[in-house]
């Protein structure tokens, strides 16, 4: 006959299953199966008695081993190890015999739900494979009385079984290019996260989970192969359904421009693929390959499956980290990055390995290299240079969890005024942590063009010379070497005639530079004397005397979201006066348009609590969000407001659709200046990204101030194509005809009321688009503030009069293909 356990519900409140629960590691059951509950009562209640076999110096959580064998693992809360014990007093020891019902740990409910992303709490069988559940409760339970969970001695249970229902099979033709590497697995394994239905990926006769990115790449799925899909459960029609269509949407792999091939080899010289184009003149540092030493034996297994725990959480934190910084800088290579290593960090098939290494006595360290390893061996192997490429990223989640779990293995590297890295392969994390403006160059063995450092490389403006083989691993820390990406070759042993050569390359392109940046102070006046003002893109005050130092007129736009992202609460009045105020006295009396506040679509601002959309860009977001929370939008437009002086404030407004929306608004800033007794009011602008807006644009201008274009949401919108879809990445162009008759009339529109317009959207960065926009009639050009000079000096030789008369005809054409076609036939240099 068969033994079974009851458990009883440790706390008062409604039972979650784990597949709900806001934590990919219990919800995908990586620390076993079980139940969570949310908590409503402040004790902990033994659900079983048994001994104390571990308990989180914390107070967070503890492992009973109940009188059948069963490892009973209870984690109060998401996350809540950050909080060092606050709000946890343990009632017992470790080792400790303990009985059902009996106190194990008071919480401070309020003070760790002020703190922690969630309360519920996991009640996990940590070997479960030895157990069944023929019991799991549902609704409300009570604390010491409910059965919560019944344990019986598991029999052969189904994988795809368990998730209960039908199964349904598809297929999918792979559209992503370079196939299932890594970003677009993480892809698939959100769509899948969303459903409860178990999905598998077959191709060639493997599996892989749709939850494990590392199982998918292992597949070896090239673009345009045909993979099946299988789903079951309750809702394996809609899972299946919704990983087809993520599997067939495709998306970029983020190559080179340049040809990836390596270049022909030049005696004297290290060979390789060009990922990122430069000149530069440096001293190797070599960043050697990362082994720390590892304790073979762990402490239990219970003691590593913790560790593993908290250091996997301590490296989500550092990448969301990571992610959110990337994305206030505007640096969306940097962000999709790191969230394929977020991916890859809370992948299930690597953790459950490295579970099993630790289940067979090996240290948390070591059963995670062993298990990160054989993926890198897997990916290696596959033939495929792409999901090679992914194994940086592998070994960069493997050095990170590892400085999580033993701490740094050494100091930072020696840098010098001009760095050339050299390593066998680069993580994404340690350049990014290394200061930009001591890296001169990269130079790495293995690697290629796709790689992500690679990506990071380009974006940053960084020579990379990758896949150069064990020639790279012949420079000498603190060798003088001159790496040529361009061509693809680095000299190591240049000669006083090379290094001469190779400087004055350098010098003439500085010199340009210098010579942009010397009269960058200067207006931005056409050949035809026409004066078209160039301002900065910015986040905060930094970032506005960077702009007044590269020469900015003013700010043409102030993204007010840096303040309300990455926290828990909204920032108060006071709080955003003084940063909109430190902005104002950071641009010596130049203008300031600041945009309220832009959240919902893409930008989420968790403590808002947006309802979730079908089609988040057109629902509740900027001014409509503002509107919906009408006291999170005063106290900005106050905080605006008390800024001095107000005459050189200009307010913008995103997502206006229609006149009456402006006039609302208009109408509230006027309440609260008489409240607040100003004699003075601000400008008050219309971000014109909603076709409607660039359409009713003379009825915008009678009561706007001035006209700002957002070109990013504008395309979006007039092409219905969304910005942020990798997929329609190539096709979504600002310079399409529909888009430049959109601006036309928006322009003609104002005018009629003697308002000016601007560009604030990436579009004003386009060197092909700056002619185009002056002879549509714009009036200034916001863009980041390294670009300032360039933009300046490239409005000074141009003819306003000849841009008109192009950009009429430039309207007539079919595609934004043939409207750049044109663009360099006439403007060769733009």
């Amino acid at each position: 006959m068969t033994t079974t356990l009851d458990l009883l519900a440790p706390f008062t409140g409604p039972a979650v299953p784990l597949s709900q629960v806001p934590d990919p590691v219990f919800a995908g059951l990586m620390a076993g199966d079980g139940l969570a509950l949310e908590p409503l009562s402040s004790t902990l209640l033994a659900p079983c008695s048994g001994t104390v076999s571990q308990l989180a110096r914390t107070g967070h959580a503890l492992t009973l081993t109940a009188d059948n064998g069963a490892e009973v693992l209870i984690h109060i809360g998401i996350d809540t190890v950050k909080l060092e014990g606050q709000g946890f007093q343990p009632l017992v020891r470790a080792g400790e015999r303990v009985f059902q019902g009996q106190p194990l740990i008071e919480v401070d409910l309020d003070a760790v739900a002020r703190r922690a992303p969630s309360l519920q709490t996991m009640v996990v069988i940590a070997n479960s494979e030895q157990f069944d559940f023929p019991l799991r409760a549902e609704g409300l339970v009570e604390a010491g009385r409910t059965r919560f969970l019944t344990l019986a001695a598991r029999g052969d249970v189904s994988p795809r079984g368990a998730a209960g229902g039908p199964e349904r099979r598809g297929e999918a033709v792979v559209r992503h290019e370079g196939g299932l590497h890594a970003r677009p697995s993480a892809r698939v394994q959100q769509a899948a996260k969303a459903f409860a239905a178990d999905i598998v990926i077959e191709f060639n006769g493997k599996q892989a989970n749709a939850r494990s990115v590392v199982a998918l790449m292992s597949l070896g799925v090239a673009e345009n192969d045909v993979v099946a899909v299988a789903a079951s459960g309750a809702d394996a029609d809609a899972a299946l359904a919704a990983v087809i269509a993520v599997l067939q949407t495709h998306s970029g792999a983020g190559h080179a421009p340049a040809a990836s091939a390596a270049a022909a080899q030049v005696a004297g010289r290290i060979a390789g693929v060009a990922a990122a184009p430069g000149l530069a003149i440096g001293q190797a540092v070599r960043l050697d390959a990362f082994d720390m030493p590892l304790p073979e034996r762990g402490a239990g297994a219970q003691a590593e499956r913790a560790a593993l725990l908290d250091a996997q959480a301590a490296v989500r934190a550092d990448i969301q980290r990571g992610i959110d910084e990337a994305l206030r800088r505007g640096a969306t290579a940097e962000s999709d990055i790191f969230a394929a290593h977020l991916a890859l960090l809370d992948d299930p098939e690597l953790l459950a390995a490295a579970g099993r290494g630790i289940d067979a006595g090996l240290s948390a360290g070591l059963a995670a290299r062993q298990s990160i390893r054989a993926q890198c061996e897997v990916l290696a192997g596959l033939g495929n240079q792409l999901l090679a490429e992914r194994v940086a990223d592998l070994k960069d989640i493997e050095r990170q969890l590892l400085r999580a779990l033993y701490g740094d293995a050494g100091s930072a590297p020696e840098l010098f005024d001009a760095s050339i890295l050299v390593a066998d392969d680069l993580a994404p994390s340690e350049l990014t942590r290394l200061p930009r403006g001591k890296v001169a160059g990269i130079v790495t063995a293995a690697g290629g063009a796709s790689g992500h450092v690679a990506i990071l490389a380009r974006a940053m403006g960084i020579p990379a010379l990758v896949a150069c083989g064990p020639a790279a691993l012949t420079l000498r820390h603190g060798q003088q070497l001159i790496l040529d990406a361009r061509a693809g070759l680095a000299n190591p042993q240049p000669d006083a005639a090379e290094l001469a050569a190779a400087r004055a390359q350098i010098e003439q392109l500085a010199a340009r530079l210098r010579s942009m940046q010397a009269s960058a102070s200067a207006p931005a006046i056409t050949q035809d004397g026409v004066a078209i003002e160039v301002a900065v893109n910015i986040a905060n005050a930094d970032d506005a005397r960077e702009g007044v130092a590269h020469g900015a007129d003013a700010v043409g736009l102030l993204r007010t979201e840096f303040l309300f992202i990455d926290r828990r609460d909204a920032p108060t009045e006071a709080e955003q006066t003084a940063a909109y105020q430190a902005v104002l006295d950071a641009l010596d009396g130049r203008n300031a348009i600041i945009r309220t506040l832009d959240v919902g679509g893409d930008k989420d601002v968790p403590y808002l609590q947006l309802p979730p959309e079908p089609n988040p860009a057109l629902g509740l977001r900027g001014i409509r969000a503002g509107f919906a929370y009408p006291e999170m939008l005063d106290t900005q437009l106050r905080a605006l407001l008390a800024v001095k002086p107000l005459a050189r404030l200009r307010i913008l407004v995103p997502m206006i659709a229609d006149v009456g929306e402006l006039i609302r608004l208009r109408e509230r800033i006027e309440q609260l200046a008489v409240e607040m007794q100003l004699a003075e009011r601000p400008q008050l602008g219309v971000m014109v990204e909603v076709p409607s807006a660039a359409l009713l644009a003379d009825q915008l201008a009678k009561h706007a101030d001035f006209l700002s274009i957002g070109s990013n949401d504008l395309t979006q919108y007039t092409l219905a194509m969304d910005r942020c879809n990798a997929t329609l990445a190539a096709r979504i162009d600002s310079l399409h005809p529909g888009l430049l008759r959109l601006i036309a009339i928006a322009v003609e529109g104002a005018k009629r009321h003697g308002k000016w317009v601007g560009v604030c959207g990436a579009m004003a960065s386009d060197p092909q688009a700056v002619p185009v926009l002056l002879g549509l009639g714009v009036a200034e050009l916001s863009v980041s503030p390294r670009l300032v000079p360039e933009v300046k000096s490239l409005v000074r030789g141009l003819s306003q009069r000849q841009c008109q008369s192009e950009a009429e005809r430039l309207l007539g054409l079919s595609s934004a293909q043939e409207v750049r076609g044109r663009i360099v036939e006439l403007w060769p240099a733009a």
